[in-house]
């Protein structure tokens, strides 16, 4: 179940969900509006490495806009922080944004129960476009768990991303054993 305005609002004020800065008018019927924040970071190898710490270049996006270029890969982060202690966040695209040719995510659109923390965006272009920091760039949305969360997110021994971050987090895959 998704959870509508009220019910996110609800669980703001219980601190069960916190979204800071919060704004009511970023509020739908059932999702909330996230911004693209200031700062974004592109890998500095060409080619990347699953078995080894990829580092990336930070760097912030000038007020007159930056242009996102389709053969790059960008990481970038909302201007939000988040916590969701009993609701599984997921957070999409904006219709607006994808009609940009913007992805947001490649696969991790969705956080866990328990998750802390800034959303790192992981954006492609499909041809070039010029991005700003506070444009609307995405929407949580809030599920409903059904059952007892055992273990949530920041309690795991493999959670890798817990260390809050107000910018881009590089891949740490290579942190896993395989």
């Amino acid at each position: 179940m998704i959870l509508c305005d009220g019910e996110i609002l609800k669980f703001i004020n219980s601190g069960e969900i916190v979204i800071e800065p919060f704004d009511k008018n970023c509020l739908g019927c059932n999702s909330y509006d996230v911004h693209l924040g200031k700062k974004l970071a592109l890998y500095k190898d060409k080619v990347l490495d699953a078995r080894k710490h990829n580092e990336v270049e930070y760097f912030e996006i000038p007020e007159e806009g930056y242009v996102l270029e389709p053969d790059k890969f960008y990481l970038g982060v909302t201007e939000e922080y988040t916590e969701s202690h009993v609701h599984v966040p997921f957070l999409e695209g904006k219709s607006s944004v994808g009609r940009l040719g913007i992805d947001i995510h490649a696969t991790a659109g969705k956080g866990d129960v328990g998750f802390c923390n800034y959303w790192t965006l992981e954006i492609s272009v499909k041809q070039p476009v010029r991005v700003y920091p506070g444009m609307p760039i995405g929407q949580l949305i809030f599920f409903k768990v059904e059952g007892d969360v055992l273990t949530p997110y920041t309690a795991k021994s493999s959670a890798k991303y817990t260390a809050k971050n107000d910018g881009p987090v590089e891949s740490m895959m290579y942190k896993n054993r395989f």
